[in-house]
């Protein structure tokens, strides 16, 4: 076969769709921007990836139907979803990261249609993403922290500011983040702890530094002491989703110009720091592993 006959085939950016197709897609695009805690960004392309999907099933459907068939949500099932993800697999030959996030588009989508009544089970919730080899966590420099929390304090609220300070600050994991409570927090003059529930439930105590103390102080000064969750989403009060956290360290990454930050690296970067100041042992306790 030659490398013409074995390219993968271009989609278009923005295929046309039938008027129930766009209806669905206008539909969707105001529950996302009137219930979800995501970014313009984020809602553009979730919309895109249902949109090429939206095209994709026009399109096959139109093979074996007289005339032309719209995109309804009662028309999906699990298997034609599972068709279009070996399309994007082999035909357009897409990275697994980008499968999975159309993917992953197309989920959010088919659990607001099923919330809403138009759907009378989710199709797409039994689909498995695109297995992917495990990455290497970032190792942020000196520099790339420091433009970091200057990009958050420039751009950002202090909400967003603590959340970065405290992870740089403790390794604390995405969810233990977004899960803290309030009580779980004890702020001396001299110092301090978070008390967190990790993985498999396991307790654990994580020291506070002086940087970590006053900028919690900061924040939990103008913070409701009903409030259950420590770090809120803006748009539901509810504890902010693990989503949402990775979009909000990626906008600041993007502010301070550094490429594919996830709140990962900001727990590498701590571990990595300490591990030259203290036992492998205390390190492993503080960061909720079993040993390091």
């Amino acid at each position: 076969m030659s490398a013409k006959e074995s390219a993968p085939m271009k989609r278009p950016s923005k295929p046309t769709l039938s008027a129930p197709g766009t209806t669905q897609l206008q539909a969707y695009a105001t529950a996302l921007a009137s219930h979800a805690d995501l970014s313009p960004v984020t809602v553009r392309n979730y919309l895109s990836d249902l949109q090429q999907f939206a095209a994709w099933c026009e399109a096959t459907w139109a093979e074996h139907a007289e005339q032309a068939v719209g995109f309804m949500p009662a028309q999906l099932t699990t298997p034609l979803i599972t068709r279009y993800r070996t399309f994007l697999q082999h035909t357009q030959q897409l990275r697994p990261a980008t499968i999975n996030r159309s993917l992953m588009s197309i989920k959010g989508y088919t659990s607001w249609a099923a919330a809403t009544g138009q759907l009378a089970h989710d199709p797409a919730q039994v689909v498995k993403l695109i297995p992917m080899m495990p990455s290497t966590p970032r190792h942020l420099s000196d520099t790339e922290v420091e433009a970091l929390i200057a990009a958050a304090l420039a751009h950002g609220s202090l909400r967003d500011q603590t959340i970065l300070t405290v992870m740089l600050h403790t390794g604390v994991r995405a969810h233990e983040i977004c899960r803290l409570e309030r009580r779980h927090i004890t702020l001396g003059k001299r110092s301090g702890t978070l008390a967190i529930y990790g993985k498999r439930n396991k307790y654990r105590e994580v020291p506070l530094n002086q940087t970590a103390r006053a900028q919690l102080r900061s924040y939990l000064a103008t913070h409701p002491e009903a409030a259950r969750w420590v770090f809120c989403s803006t748009k539901t009060g509810q504890a902010l989703t693990e989503r949402a956290l990775g979009y909000l360290v990626a906008k600041y990454a993007s502010h301070a110009r550094l490429n594919a930050v996830h709140p990962h690296d900001l727990r590498h970067r701590f571990g990595y720091q300490m591990a030259a100041r203290v036992p492998l042992h205390r390190l492993a306790q503080i960061m909720g592993h079993d040993s390091l």
